[in-house]
């Protein structure tokens, strides 16, 4: 008995380790598109044939990443509005964008798990997946409708847009070293690569007044 929680310890340890290793190196290379398991394996000094017995694939490893990403982004967000009342349209964006801003590996994975991540998992891994992320999601819209002038509905779609502009905007922002040349060589295609967290903050703080100022519309009429 001791012997079998003693090992099942010690699974989810190297466990951890993978994932610690894979999140460096994810800021090492410039991306998680660049992650191998080889990589992470030797990285947290595995043999590449041992990392099977605690992902099956590289996409479980990454959607295990994304998992925790919401998780740790509702935990950011809910912290950051702890104690706040009657926040404006363009102020709940601004919450929304600085929290997201402060994930970078989520922020790179948003794009990643509906393309590949989610669907090349078994069944069961994505189950858990939706069910923890919209767990994590509900939290967040929660959090943001309580803390804000915005209804319900309106923080739901400003939520989606901020997922949708995050992912293509984190990718851009993120150029590879062919694109950063390019970029260097002919700057009037690179300017809006540069400046992340300021073109997404005012994306999504003129997407909220617009959502906020239709809303009011409504009532009126």
């Amino acid at each position: 008995m001791h012997s079998r929680a003693r090992s099942a310890e010690a699974k989810r340890s190297r466990a951890e380790d993978l994932l610690n290793a894979a999140r460096s190196l994810a800021g090492d290379l410039g991306g998680v598109r660049h992650l191998t398991l080889a990589a992470v394996a030797g990285a947290a000094g595995l043999h590449p044939s041992a990392i099977r017995r605690y992902f099956d694939s590289r996409e479980e490893l990454l959607l295990e990443l994304a998992e925790r990403g919401w998780e740790q982004w509702r935990e950011t967000l809910t912290a950051r509005l702890a104690g706040a009342r009657d926040l404006t349209p363009a102020e709940t964006a601004a919450a929304v964008a600085a929290t997201l801003t402060a994930q970078p590996l989520f922020c790179d994975l948003l794009i990643h798990v509906p393309l590949s991540l989610e669907g090349d998992v078994g069944i069961d891994r994505a189950y858990q997946y939706k069910t923890n992320a919209s767990a994590a999601h509900d939290a967040i819209i929660d959090a943001l409708t309580a803390s804000g002038t915005m209804s319900a509905d309106a923080v739901r779609d400003l939520t989606t847009v901020a997922l949708g502009q995050t992912a293509y905007l984190w990718q851009i922002s993120h150029p590879t070293p062919t694109l950063a040349e390019l970029y260097a060589r002919y700057p009037r295609w690179g300017h809006f690569a540069l400046d992340f967290e300021p073109r997404l903050t005012r994306l999504l703080q003129a997407t909220a007044t617009g959502l906020a100022a239709g809303g009011a519309a409504m009532e009126a009429n």
